[in-house]
């Protein structure tokens, strides 16, 4: 193992140890107001970008924002391996950056890009597209590869499902949370959705949870034909309403492996995944809990859930 592995898992490691964590989360919750609660966070991890005053939607977007900074950071410190690692943990926000880059040339108003630098996969070249076929032009000379088609819900429902792709190949401990995550994906697409998948967005899903799983068109369909590698965040659910507690579940077992791959002897990559997949799960757990703390008619219990 290269001293760069072993300087950037060290890093990961002890950024872990800045994460506000679940009984914090619950303190954040149970403030009496939104801004009390973010005062809070200035003195966290989380103080590169929240800030009290803030909207909630504001506040929730700060806190993945130092999310992506402190990932950012952890990028200076492991050799260029980890920064393809890296490159895929954070693609979910160049998802987010082009979901919103939609809605911009539809001509509406959207907070500015997560800046993701170095690693970021295409998003210079994405942001330059001035029409959805010029987006998938761009996607279709990226690592993202041809959406198939240029409605929005097309090239976003493409992207989601072309990453869990990648994040098995760059990430093989990853593959679990990836078809968990394509499960989660689909039954919200048949329940929820209804997105028109294209050609190239089902091979994607079908490279990770199967042909038949892909091709499902209802709930009990999606379930009998997932894999138990894949259906293990739907057990229990038959219907719509319940796929928020499945997401829940599936953030507590990516936070149960993450643990397990942080406490690795062996410097490398895996730490470097677990560390980064637990910073993630604080914050949403974090974000969840400005939500409480900005409701009047929410109590800390509603974070069960979550926390």
């Amino acid at each position: 193992m290269t001293a760069a592995w072993v300087a950037g898992s060290v890093r990961a490691r002890s950024m872990t140890r800045r994460r506000v964590g679940r009984a914090e989360v619950r303190r954040l919750a149970a403030e009496p107001s939104l801004d009390a609660a973010l005062a809070l966070l200035t003195g966290t991890s989380y103080g590169h970008d929240v800030r009290p005053g803030m909207t909630l939607a504001r506040a929730q977007r700060a806190a993945y924002e130092a999310l992506v900074w402190n990932v950012r950071v952890l990028g200076g410190w492991v050799p260029r391996a980890g920064a393809d690692l890296l490159r895929v943990l954070l693609a979910p926000f160049e998802i987010a950056d082009v979901t919103e880059h939609l809605r911009r040339l539809r001509g509406e108003d959207v907070p500015a890009p997560y800046v993701l630098g170095s690693l970021a996969t295409s998003w210079p070249r994405l942001a330059a597209a001035g029409d959805t076929g010029g987006l998938r032009r761009a996607l279709a000379t990226s690592p993202w590869g041809d959406p198939g088609g240029e409605s929005p819900d097309e090239i976003v429902w493409a992207m989601r499902l072309s990453l869990a792709d990648r994040a098995i190949a760059v990430a093989p401990p990853a593959a679990p949370w990836a078809a968990g995550a394509v499960a989660l994906l689909l039954a919200r697409g048949l329940a929820l959705e209804h997105p028109a998948l294209t050609a190239g967005a089902r091979l994607s899903a079908a490279r990770v949870v199967g042909p038949a799983a892909a091709a499902a068109t209802t709930l009990p369909d999606l379930a009998a034909s997932l894999s138990r590698a894949a259906s293990w965040p739907l057990t229990g659910v038959t219907e719509g309403r319940d796929l928020w507690r499945a997401e829940c579940g599936w953030w507590g077992r990516v936070e149960s492996d993450a643990f397990a791959l942080t406490r690795s002897p062996r410097a490398g990559p895996s730490v470097v995944l677990g560390a980064v997949a637990l910073m993630a799960v604080d914050a949403w757990r974090v974000r969840a809990a400005l939500e409480v703390a900005a409701r009047a008619d929410a109590s800390p219990e509603a974070l069960d859930a979550v926390a």
